[in-house]
């Protein structure tokens, strides 16, 4: 049976969603994140030598990355679920936007995070320098690249419903944080598509489920 490595607040959330849409059994091994580091425990590195999260163990498997994950158990459990035919403009936009989720799309929403929470972590005496150098990375780069990239996903979705076409597939599981986490700290939640996108994926039972056996989540 598969185990999911769960670190709460982590991008783990979408593994436990994608097992749910499949209705494959899995189980939960927790992780807390140190509470002022924000850092993941060392028990981690006990399964995987980068000690981060998502990790899944299947038997003698030990698989990470998200989108490595969702291929694995898209190919070993999915049954031709949530992804289109093999050949088909769907697959292509499918594969694309699988990969895209954690390569582009994540960087620049991580900058942002990084850059906010690095004042109140600077020495007292260098808080209003390195705020200020903060603030001019986020005015000058970070914000610009995510506005680009929300402009980007609210044009796509206005074309369709979902990513890779008219059927839902596991790459809006992979393109669900990006644009919770564009809502949360991008102002993408404002953008009528993507909005509408995050309701679609709030209604369904297996969100819910996902969130019921992964915990509280905050993407900010």
């Amino acid at each position: 049976m598969i185990i999911v490595h769960h670190l709460n607040n982590s991008r783990s959330q979408r593994v436990l969603w994608l097992l749910e849409e499949l209705g494959v059994p899995y189980e939960v091994k927790r992780y807390e994140r140190d509470a002022k580091t924000m850092l993941a425990p060392p028990e981690l590195k006990a399964i995987h030598p980068l000690g981060k999260s998502p990790v899944i163990t299947d038997g003698d498997k030990v698989v990470a990355e998200t989108g490595a994950i969702v291929e694995y158990i898209i190919e070993t459990y999915g049954q031709g679920r949530l992804i289109p035919a093999a050949g088909s403009p769907e697959r292509l936009r499918y594969t694309y936007w699988l990969h895209y989720a954690e390569g582009s799309a994540m960087t620049p929403l991580l900058l942002k995070l990084v850059f906010t929470a690095l004042p109140a972590r600077a020495p007292g005496l260098m808080k209003g320098l390195v705020k200020s150098i903060a603030n001019k990375a986020q005015a000058g780069f970070v914000d610009p690249q995510i506005k680009a990239h929300v402009d980007y996903w609210e044009a796509e979705l206005s074309r369709s419903e979902w990513f890779a076409g008219s059927a839902f597939t596991a790459a809006d599981i992979a393109m669900s944080f990006p644009l919770e986490a564009g809502a949360a700290r991008g102002g993408a939640g404002s953008r009528p598509h993507v909005k509408a996108f995050l309701d679609r994926i709030h209604a369904r039972p297996a969100y819910q489920r996902a969130l019921e056996r992964g915990g509280p989540y905050a993407y900010a």
